[in-house]
């Protein structure tokens, strides 16, 4: 509900997809201004809202899923604002780190989130330190590279416990437990599995 409040009261919303965002405020009635902030929006972007701010006005940030700013462009947007020494808020949502960790029953209160799986430089050695790591680690992987991801997971720490909650908070929401090679037979078995975004954890034994 503050959150409702908050997009109502504001002057605009920035968004990463303004097509997403707007069935959003139409399906609550909402009408607002929306302008488009990913991770190419450059400096100029970031110079507007910090005037918009000086200025007096309430700006809000969304993400078409997840939490702005933890693995997220708005991180960006974040730095400038705070440099320019101007109020930043926080409206709690969904955030898929702590959703999963919920769900999961890990036991023990220390776990490590490392953003997202690197595309290609560092990839080998992130999953190299996966293996390693005494404490369950957290990172995210996008529907192209989760196959990728679980072939590493083999080859790295073949006998970890491998949770994979996709579409956290979502329509589709699941979490498939097991280690590497049983969650990849799954989703090779049933490809529809594979699609959308992904949370996964590893218990090394």
């Amino acid at each position: 509900m503050r959150a409702l409040r908050v997009l109502r009261e504001c002057d605009y919303v920035l968004c990463e997809d303004t097509r997403v965002t707007g069935k959003l405020l139409s399906h609550y009635e909402i009408k607002k201004p929306l302008r488009r902030y990913d991770a190419h929006s450059g400096e100029a972007v970031h110079a507007s809202v910090i005037g918009d701010l000086r200025s007096g006005k309430n700006i809000v940030l969304v993400s078409d899923a997840g939490t702005p700013g933890v693995s997220d462009p708005g991180v960006l947007l974040v730095q400038r604002v705070r440099e320019a020494e101007e109020s930043v808020e926080t409206i709690p949502g969904p955030s898929a780190i702590t959703a999963a960790i919920s769900i999961a029953g890990i036991a023990g209160n220390q776990f490590a989130f490392w953003g997202f799986a690197p595309q290609k430089k560092g990839r080998r050695t992130f999953f190299s330190n996966v293996a390693t790591s005494e404490i369950p680690v957290v990172f995210f992987e996008s529907t192209h590279r989760i196959m990728k991801a679980l072939d590493s997971l083999i080859e790295n720490c073949p006998n970890a416990k491998v949770y994979l909650g996709r579409e956290l908070t979502k329509m589709h929401e699941e979490m498939l437990v097991g280690k590497a090679e049983e969650l990849l037979t799954i989703l090779e078995s049933e490809p529809v599995r594979q699609k959308g975004e992904f949370v996964v954890i590893i218990e090394n034994k």
